[in-house]
């Protein structure tokens, strides 16, 4: 059984940690950071539906999470989550007047938006475009998980075709317990992903409708 060692914990190889989601528990939010820290995979809520995560330093992670998507991690086109605006800005180059009012004005929110990648994103998450998909969610569990961990988390989408099974968290304990190392219990999710805007040209362009609304 793997040991947490600042939760003081030690853990089956899978677990459903029921977190509350409005108020996370300090002691459940130490035992899922360390779980990260010690490259392990989690599937967590955000403000639109469950997804996979782990550390963004991580690289076996990252490779496992590919695997679990049956996806390339040199081809994949992966996101992740910050916590503000002033740590998504660590993570893509030069933000203009015009842009930093457009994610301003969307974040937090249900949006991925596509931006060109800094030297801070390590080279398995840049795309063949050196670009990245960022986020901040609404959400008071991730953001938490974020600010605790000091950097941002990988955010992936289950695989599959998006199911009702998938927005209860049980449920997904029960799919996906032989691959994960930690399912976070925030409640019942969403099952509308985030909207995906491409923000690398002068004018932003939408690329999936999603949960959050836009106007082109």
């Amino acid at each position: 059984m793997p040991v947490y060692p600042r939760a003081g914990i030690t853990l089956p190889l899978c677990m459903l940690l029921h977190v509350h989601p409005q108020n996370p528990q300090p002691r459940q939010i130490a035992t899922i950071v360390d779980c990260l820290k010690s490259g392990g995979v989690i599937i967590y809520p955000t403000d639109t539906i469950y997804g996979l995560g782990c550390d963004i330093f991580q690289a076996k992670a990252i490779e496992k999470i590919c695997r679990i998507k049956q996806i390339d991690p040199l081809k994949a086109q992966l996101s992740f989550v910050c916590y503000d605006l002033s740590d998504l800005s660590n993570y893509t180059r030069s933000i203009s007047t015009p842009l930093y009012r457009l994610l301003k004005q969307h974040l937090p929110g249900p949006y991925t938006f596509i931006l060109p990648a800094s030297k801070q994103v390590p080279k398995l998450l840049k795309s063949k475009k050196d670009t990245i998909g960022l986020r901040v969610p609404d959400h008071e569990i991730a953001r938490t998980l974020i600010r605790e961990l000091a950097h941002p988390l990988l955010s992936a989408s289950l695989p599959g075709t998006m199911v009702e099974e998938y927005t209860d968290p049980e449920c997904i304990y029960e799919k996906f317990k032989n691959q994960v190392d930690l399912v976070v219990d925030g409640g019942i999710g969403g099952m509308i992903p985030s909207t995906i805007v491409d923000c690398t040209a002068d004018e932003p362009v939408l690329t999936r409708r999603g949960l959050g609304a836009w106007e082109e």
